[in-house]
């Protein structure tokens, strides 16, 4: 079955009746969570429950919230972030450690389709799972393609494209995304230009 290609990185067809039916059925969920009001907190984590693969406490996404299954194949750790118009093309797995952020306008994407002309016509698409580590910040506009691996602690730019693995304790940017530094001492003294971290917050 066409469904059974999901999560195997194989060509498939996403049209599928059996892959639509399921799709609608999240993207019905969805819809309902960003329609939800900003004092309806706890009505959204509930929802979240229920959309996500799996979901850790205090995470909380910002509608509207974009996602090809409504999250059905999204693994959130705990005390994620996510400002508004969060895109996860979730064709197949994404998984995000705990404590990472998600600027605004940030997309992560799992499916991909084939060069060859002669395929993309005949609506072919395969995904590739995308792992995210604990700590991560992404800046404003990032995006994430499919298979990527990125690290713990890891800082990407804000509009950089992420095309290949990142390893832990970097800071990233570009198109391609490229490791610009490693975290540093400087860090540790400064949070932002020349300002300073107030020693008594590291204790």
């Amino acid at each position: 079955m066409e469904k059974d290609k999901l999560h195997t990185v194989d060509l498939y067809l996403p049209g599928d009746d059996s892959i639509a039916r399921e799709q609608e059925k999240c993207l019905d969920k969805l819809y309902d969570f960003n329609q939800t009001r900003p004092t309806e907190g706890a009505k959204r984590q509930a929802m979240l429950k229920e959309m996500f693969a799996s979901i850790g406490p205090d995470c909380y996404i910002e509608p509207p919230f974009h996602s090809n299954f409504g999250g059905h194949h999204v693994h959130f750790g705990a005390h994620i972030y996510a400002n508004f118009n969060l895109t996860m093309v979730d064709d197949t797995y994404i998984y995000v450690g705990d404590h990472t952020m998600f600027g605004p306008n940030v997309t992560i994407a799992t499916a991909g389709h084939p060069i060859l002309p002669e395929l993309r016509e005949q609506e072919y698409q395969y995904n590739a799972p995308v792992h995210i580590g604990k700590n991560c910040w992404f800046g404003a506009g990032v995006i994430v393609l499919p298979g990527v691996t990125i690290g713990n602690n890891v800082v990407i730019g804000a509009g950089s494209t992420v095309t290949k693995d990142l390893p832990d304790n970097v800071v990233a940017v570009g198109t391609p995304c490229h490791v610009m530094r490693a975290v540093n001492d400087h860090d540790r003294e400064f949070y932002f230009k020349d300002h300073r971290i107030n020693p008594e917050l590291l204790k």
